[in-house]
C-alpha cells in the first residue's frame, strides 16, 4: 500500500516538473520569431544586412547592432524586413477602421490650430 502511495507521488512530482519546464521554456521564448540582431554598416543590396551576436544590440560596441524585424535569413544574412517592429492590429488606432487620423492642426472640427 505505501509502495502504491510513493509511486503516485513520484509521478505528480515528474508531472509537475515538466509543467514548470514548460511555463519557463515559454516565459524565455521570445515574442518575435523573426528578430534578428544585425550590424546597420554591412548592407548588401544582393544579400541584405550580416546578422550578428544578439549582445551588439544591448550594450555598446564596436558593431553598429539594431534589431531587424520578418525577411528571409540566409547564410548569415538577412533581407526584405524591416529595423520597425509591425504591429499586431491592421494599422490602425482607436475606433476608426479607416486608418485616417482625423483632427489635429487645420482638420476636422475638434482640432485646435494655432
Amino acid at each position: 500500500m505505501a509502495d502504491a502511495r510513493r509511486q503516485l507521488r513520484s509521478g505528480t512530482v515528474v508531472l509537475g516538473g515538466m509543467g514548470l519546464l514548460a511555463a519557463a521554456l515559454t516565459a524565455c521564448s521570445s515574442d518575435d520569431p523573426d528578430k534578428r540582431c544585425v550590424d546597420r554598416d554591412s548592407y548588401n543590396a544582393a544579400k541584405g544586412y550580416k546578422v550578428v551576436a544578439e549582445k551588439n544590440c544591448k550594450t555598446v560596441t564596436t558593431v553598429d547592432g539594431a534589431h531587424y524585424y520578418g525577411g528571409k535569413k540566409k547564410s548569415g544574412w538577412v533581407k526584405g524586413g524591416s529595423f520597425t517592429k509591425s504591429g499586431k492590429g491592421s494599422g490602425s488606432s482607436g475606433s476608426d477602421s479607416t486608418g485616417v487620423h482625423r483632427g489635429g492642426f487645420g482638420g476636422g472640427d475638434s482640432s485646435s490650430g494655432g
